[in-house]
């Protein structure tokens, strides 16, 4: 994956995070912690409020009861309350509407998860077809600095050459083989 991707996941994951625990923080900021040594049906008859301060009660709006929470099944039974009257964690919202908003968070969760890997992998196809900008400047600057050691090392030949042919050490003829002259 690409940088620029890899930080776009990271930013979607912690925006998702902080927008959920704000939501939770939300719908628990009026929960106080619970009684320990009251049962959920001394709250009977009472206030959704009084309830639902107990985390382990469920509020049933038909006939106004405070019941203990169906551990064993994820939803309470329709039985004990429909979901569109029963209220646990908060009295504002019931089943219904809180299985519809999970669901609508954990879609868009998903949605937003596949759309960020499909333009990653539509950014590295797309990346991987033609070279990288970057690329094509490093090689650039290579040959230019090739070029120009290459131009430089032609001058120093031509110097030595012109010292070489100063002092008589450069045979200009192309015979190597020479009378030695002593004098």
């Amino acid at each position: 994956m690409g940088a620029g991707c890899v930080r776009g996941l990271r930013l979607l994951g912690l925006l998702l995070l902080w927008s959920c625990a704000g939501m939770a923080e939300e719908l628990f900021a009026t929960t106080a912690p619970p009684a320990p040594t009251q049962a959920c049906s001394e709250f009977s008859q009472r206030s959704c409020e009084e309830c639902l301060r107990n985390v382990s009660c469920l509020w049933c709006f038909t006939n106004n009861t405070c019941i203990d929470y169906p551990v064993r099944s994820i939803l309470p039974p329709s039985s004990l309350c429909s979901l569109s009257n029963a209220r646990w964690g908060v009295c504002w919202i019931n089943f219904e509407a809180l299985i519809i908003a999970i669901a609508v968070v954990a879609g868009i969760i998903l949605v937003s998860i596949a759309v960020c890997c499909c333009y990653c992998c539509y950014c590295r196809k797309r990346f991987k077809s033609r070279p990288d900008e970057e690329e094509e400047q490093l090689a650039r600057k290579r040959e230019e600095r090739r070029l120009q050691s290459l131009q430089r090392k032609h001058e120093r030949k031509q110097k030595h050459d012109e010292i070489r042919k100063k002092y008589g050490l450069l045979q200009e003829s192309d015979n190597p083989y020479s009378r030695f002259e002593n004098e």
